[in-house]
């Protein structure tokens, strides 16, 4: 059952291998591309496949894909071309007769309002029509999403933003790692569109409160409109125009809904509760 694995090179798709083996697939079957190979030496020092493979090159796509029965494709970090890339990448499965692409697409991509998922969408319209069997991951937000930003969170005392109310079911990468490698390693996911989210949501300021309980040092949040928060992210932190109407606009999604999972379908892939928001939070602590 050779499987393909690309952007194992990044944070997801490395855990996804490292699921692969502790679920029992050979190391020789499991196929780990990326553009820069030294990222994952180690994993190649324990007898998988390292393969390079970039989604604006065809035929290195072909290369890397053939003889895979499966492949996940880890949804591409270039926000604006990942619609084209992703496209070569399952024209090369296609090609080379992969039997099911699974692909990282976003929370309720064919309902949801968010910038964010224009690309997921066209991908998805994509793979309908390639005419080789796929699966869809629907991934929500990572914790890490706001984890990672913790060393900031504590020195400011303040997460600010425009999610309001609005709930997020949150999970762990390795949460949605896990998933993926479930549908590699097991029959009967063709044709599936699995929701997957968090078994508990919480809000921002619910997320501000578990970091003030964990940590000691008061942090609250501050709920401003899109447009000033927008302008603040531009102005402030210093990211480019573009991505701060993105990041603007995933809080007003949260706001409206659009990242609270209740399907359960995370939960029941992994067989385990996902990683509550505390676990998460006294990780990044550590």
């Amino acid at each position: 059952m050779p499987v393909v694995v690309t952007g194992a090179t990044g944070h997801l798709g490395r855990l996804v291998v490292e699921s692969l083996l502790q679920r029992g697939v050979p190391a020789g079957e499991i196929v780990a591309t990326g553009r820069n190979l030294e990222k994952i030496k180690d994993l190649a020092d324990r007898g998988v496949r390292t393969v390079h493979a970039d989604f604006n090159d065809p035929e290195s796509l072909k290369a890397a894909f053939t003889g895979a029965q499966k492949l996940l494709l880890v949804s591409g970090a270039d926000i604006g071309q990942r619609i084209p890339q992703h496209t070569n990448a399952i024209a090369a499965a296609k090609a080379v007769g992969v039997e099911l692409i699974a692909y990282t697409s976003v929370a309720g991509a064919d309902t949801t309002t968010m910038i964010l998922a224009k690309d997921h969408q066209g991908t998805e319209a994509a793979l309908a029509t390639a005419g080789v069997p796929y699966a869809l991951l629907r991934n929500g937000w990572y914790h890490e999403n706001y984890t990672d930003a913790l060393p900031a969170t504590l020195e400011r005392g303040v997460i600010v933003g425009s999610a309001g109310e609005g709930r997020v079911s949150g999970a762990s990468r390795l949460d949605y790692a896990e998933a993926a490698a479930v549908v590699l390693s097991t029959e009967g996911h063709a044709g599936a569109v699995y929701e997957l989210g968090g078994d508990v949501a919480y809000t921002q300021a619910e997320l501000a409160a578990e970091v003030t309980a964990q940590s000691g040092t008061p942090v609250a949040y501050q709920d401003i409109p899109v447009a000033e928060y927008e302008k603040m992210l531009a102005e402030v932190v210093g990211l480019p125009a573009p991505v701060a109407a993105m990041v603007s606009d995933i809080d007003r999604a949260v706001s409206e809904g659009n990242l609270e999972i209740r399907s359960g379908d995370l939960s029941r892939l992994i067989g385990r509760p996902t990683t509550p928001l505390a676990t998460a939070v006294q990780a990044a602590l550590a």
